[in-house]
């Protein structure tokens, strides 16, 4: 039976899980693509879209609930979570993430040192260095083009690429 204080738990929770990973140093709880602020009301932790995602981005995160890493690999948006799926999980008419690529100060590119391995990292072309006089290219990002797939966050070697999004910005 549904009981809709049971959701409202479960988001209180949510919100708390947020702030205490924040504190933690790891980030906010991301989820699948193409999911909203309804999704653990409607998933079943079946895991279904887990083990059917190629890229091993989904893990079982806090409470049996799929979250998604960029520690190794970015999401391709193949959609193998969508069709694994049973539950009313999943809306394609949404953007895939809320985030988008964020640039922290301490890109190497930013301390005049040649590199590009983000740019190479974006299948969507988000990321571009454009030539400048003197100095190695600094990466420009183009939010509407970033999928937030976080292809650039698992690839950048200093760590230097965050995923952002107007509502976490207060909690990372």
């Amino acid at each position: 039976m549904h009981n809709p204080d049971n959701n409202n738990h479960r988001g209180n929770d949510g919100s708390r899980r947020q702030f205490f990973r924040s504190l933690s140093g790891r980030g906010p709880v991301r989820r699948p693509p193409w999911t909203g602020d309804d999704f653990l009301e409607h998933c079943t932790r079946c895991d279904a879209c887990i083990d059917a995602c190629p890229e091993g981005v989904l893990h079982r995160g806090g409470g049996g609930y799929p979250e998604i890493r960029f520690e190794r690999d970015g999401c391709s948006l193949c959609g193998a979570c969508v069709e694994a799926c049973e539950a009313p999980v999943f809306d394609a008419a949404r953007r895939p993430f809320p985030w988008r690529a964020e640039l922290r100060s301490h890109c190497l590119a930013l301390a005049n040192i040649h590199c590009q391995s983000c740019q190479d990292a974006c299948e969507w072309r988000a990321i571009r260095f454009l030539p400048e006089l003197g100095r190695p290219p600094r990466p420009r990002i183009d939010s509407d083009a970033c999928t937030g797939c976080g292809a650039c966050q698992a690839l950048c070697p200093n760590d230097a690429i965050a995923m952002s999004s107007p509502e976490m910005r207060h909690v990372q």
